[in-house]
């Protein structure tokens, strides 16, 4: 199957998107993690036990994820990858198909 130029233009619109949101995320935990920095350091809020270590390092974490999805997961596994694999099974439930038609038909010349 081929992609229409509209496929193709909605495709990277979507990347796009995924893209920048991405970066907005990045951002924000920039200036989040700087946030709680502050907040546990200069103004002393919560106990004195760098507690926005712990807040940040689970922020990272997310933003791992986030960015494993964007760049790993959604540019390997989109439309594409799922229209060849669907074409894989069709094909391979094709050639069972044939092979019992022919399974039957064999046995009904018996």
């Amino acid at each position: 199957m081929e992609n229409t130029p509209h496929e193709i233009y909605e495709y990277a619109r979507r990347r796009i998107k995924q893209k920048k949101m991405l970066y907005f995320h990045f951002v924000l935990f920039l200036v989040g993690s700087l946030f709680m920095f502050i907040a546990n350091k200069l103004i002393e809020v919560g106990e004195p036990n760098n507690w926005f270590l712990w807040a940040s390092t689970a922020w990272f974490f997310f933003f791992i994820l986030h960015f494993i999805k964007v760049y790993i997961t959604d540019r390997f596994m989109n439309k594409n990858w799922e229209r060849s694999q669907i074409d894989k099974l069709v094909i391979k439930q094709e050639i069972k198909i044939k092979e019992l038609e022919k399974q039957v038909f064999e046995k009904s010349t018996l």
